[in-house]
């Protein structure tokens, strides 16, 4: 579900992200993220595709951190710069924080490099193992 999506929010409680093939789909669909530091934003994020925070662990209510950087970020940074517009109606640097999210994700995260890197690392050894023996 990424038809219409403006802003992707992950926010699982550390480490328990699985492997967020939903979230790399919509960062190859545009959708900029507004993500924890885990799971596959670790690698994905770079600071101009989307909005990353830390988990701080706390006493009493675990969330509580979380929820307060989470709407900091949205007051301050994800609202203003989506509402933000030219003299033509374009948001022109939420059109450049979409762009940068298929950037820098499309090749890094699809079929095609994660097959490729299986034949480098594992396929071609095993293959020059069994025709040694």
């Amino acid at each position: 579900m990424v038809h219409g999506v403006d802003v992707w929010l992950n926010n699982p409680l550390p480490p328990m992200e699985a492997s967020g093939t939903s979230g790399m789909k919509a960062a190859l669909n545009g959708v900029p993220h507004l993500s924890i530091m885990d799971g596959w934003w670790i690698e994905g994020y770079n600071g101009e595709n989307g909005w990353a925070f830390n988990h701080e662990e706390s006493e009493g209510d675990k969330w509580q951190k979380d929820a307060e950087a989470i709407y900091r970020i949205l007051e301050e940074e994800i609202i203003p710069c989506y509402y933000k517009s030219s003299d033509h109606g374009i948001p022109a640097d939420w059109v450049r924080i979409m762009k940068n999210s298929i950037k820098s994700n499309a090749a890094k995260f699809s079929a095609r490099r994660m097959v490729k890197e299986y034949i480098d690392k594992f396929y071609i050894k095993e293959l020059k193992a069994v025709q040694k023996a």
